[in-house]
């Protein structure tokens, strides 16, 4: 088995003993980290990881990591064919649907088969005061006219869109520094990771006297103290719904992962 750490985003072909799957997972999610974790134990499988890149400094994995894009929906059918994958795993973000869509173009022309393991979205409890938009620039919309604080959690690449809305004063939460941001001239920036702890988001929004938090429907637990922070505070939630995914088999766990590829496995 090839040895762990970074790869380089070109070849990782090496020979394989006879009944050892190759098995491509793309990636940047704690749910990705904990497949890797799974897939690393597996002497029968041969895994590597697959980043966007997006992140300055993603953690370590303890399978074969690879930085970078593929080249489109081309790129990676051939990195498939070149690498005689076996399974490949959609495990990225659910709002990176542009690389969702790749994957499963990319496995149907080459016959690879392949599983997205997704987070089941969050839905609405007793309590939540949530508003529903469909994109980014529609939460910028929805906090409204009237200056408010903001608890904005929706990630750096999504900030422009609320340079429509500067009147707001703007708590920034991401994981890498953003830049300089000009078009939100009043804002507060805090770099911070998940998993959050319900105590501290509730703390964070009573210091800061948050008025509206704005968010994705990015699933899972994580980032869902916040939600469950708001609820309890009595906050109005501007939610930004995922798109939607492509058709292909979906799992939301480790054991649906590993199902799947045994299933693939069978002659």
């Amino acid at each position: 088995m090839a040895s762990h750490g970074w790869v380089a985003a070109g070849s990782i072909m090496d020979a394989l003993p006879g009944g050892v799957m190759r098995v491509l997972v793309l990636g940047g999610t704690t749910e990705a980290s904990r497949l890797a974790k799974a897939l690393s134990a597996r002497s029968d499988i041969v895994a590597t990881l697959s980043l966007a890149g997006r992140t300055e400094a993603p953690a370590a994995q303890p399978i074969p990591t690879r930085i970078g894009g593929f080249g489109g929906v081309e790129g990676l059918a051939r990195h498939l064919r070149d690498e005689a994958i076996g399974v490949l795993v959609d495990a990225t973000h659910p709002f990176a649907a542009q690389i969702s869509k790749n994957a499963a173009e990319a496995a149907r022309a080459t016959a690879t088969p392949i599983v997205a393991f997704v987070r089941p979205p969050w839905t609405r409890e007793t309590g939540d005061r949530w508003i529903d938009v469909e994109s980014l620039d529609a939460a910028a919309r929805a906090i409204g006219e009237t200056p408010r604080r903001v608890l904005l959690t929706t990630g750096r690449l999504g900030l422009p869109a609320f340079e429509a809305a500067p009147q707001h004063h703007y708590l920034v939460r991401t994981i890498d520094h953003p830049g300089d941001l000009p078009g939100l001239p009043d804002h507060t920036l805090l770099l911070d990771r998940g998993p959050f702890d319900l105590a501290a988001e509730r703390d964070l929004m009573v210091r800061e006297r948050i008025d509206v938090v704005v968010t994705k429907n990015s699933g899972g637990s994580a980032t869902r103290p916040k939600m469950v922070a708001a609820r309890e505070l009595g906050l109005p939630v501007i939610v930004v719904q995922p798109p939607v995914r492509p058709d292909v088999p979906q799992v939301h766990d480790v054991e649906g992962v590993f199902a799947f590829i045994e299933k693939a496995r069978a002659p």
